[in-house]
């Protein structure tokens, strides 16, 4: 049986929620306290101020950042699959945290741009450590990030039907598979 989260992890868990549905105004400790079902007090004694907050949040989403990058690195059909099969919204945790970190850096606030940039840096990174060419590794990076986006809005007044089956994905990495031949001398 799972040990239940402890009251730091509901306290981020709730800012990552409001984020998600109401943006950083809706964010206030206050309401975060409420959702996690502790007090401010409680909330304080692990985030001393709102920054505080932010920061622990950021440092969550860069952790399941490393996460996600040892499991596309051990991926068995390997990175540039991983990367565009899993771009898309599934509401995994790292889903969710990178949602909620867009949703932050709409209200400009600096470190979840960062973090942002950050995280697209290092797939890009890991990317064209694998593909030998830092063109098509930014193509592919590229097209992982309208997947996402596509998928992630979904439900959000999207015209078109969210499809990514696995033969659509398959004809995909085709065409990258192509992408990066092409770019070979």
């Amino acid at each position: 049986m799972p040990r239940p989260a402890s009251a730091r992890d509901r306290v981020l868990t709730a800012y990552e929620d409001l984020l998600i549905e109401s943006g950083e105004r809706g964010a206030t400790l206050d309401a975060v306290a409420a959702r996690a079902g502790v007090s401010k007090g409680g909330l304080l004694y692990h985030f001393g101020s709102k920054d505080a907050l932010v920061e622990g949040f950021i440092a969550r989403l860069m952790d399941l950042t490393e996460e996600d990058i040892d499991i596309m690195l051990a991926a068995p059909e390997g990175v540039v699959d991983y990367i565009i099969r899993t771009s898309v919204n599934e509401g995994t945790a790292f889903d969710r945290a990178l949602i909620a970190a867009a949703r932050l850096a709409q209200t400009a606030d600096p470190r979840a741009g960062v973090a942002l940039a950050s995280i697209h840096d290092r797939w890009l990174d890991v990317v064209t450590q694998v593909v030998g060419d830092a063109t098509v590794a930014r193509a592919i990076v590229l097209i992982s990030d309208g997947l996402y986006y596509n998928s992630a809005l979904m439900g959000m007044g999207a015209t078109e039907p969210n499809d990514p089956t696995d033969e659509r994905l398959d004809r995909l990495l085709e065409v990258i598979a192509r992408l990066g031949a092409a770019s070979r001398p």
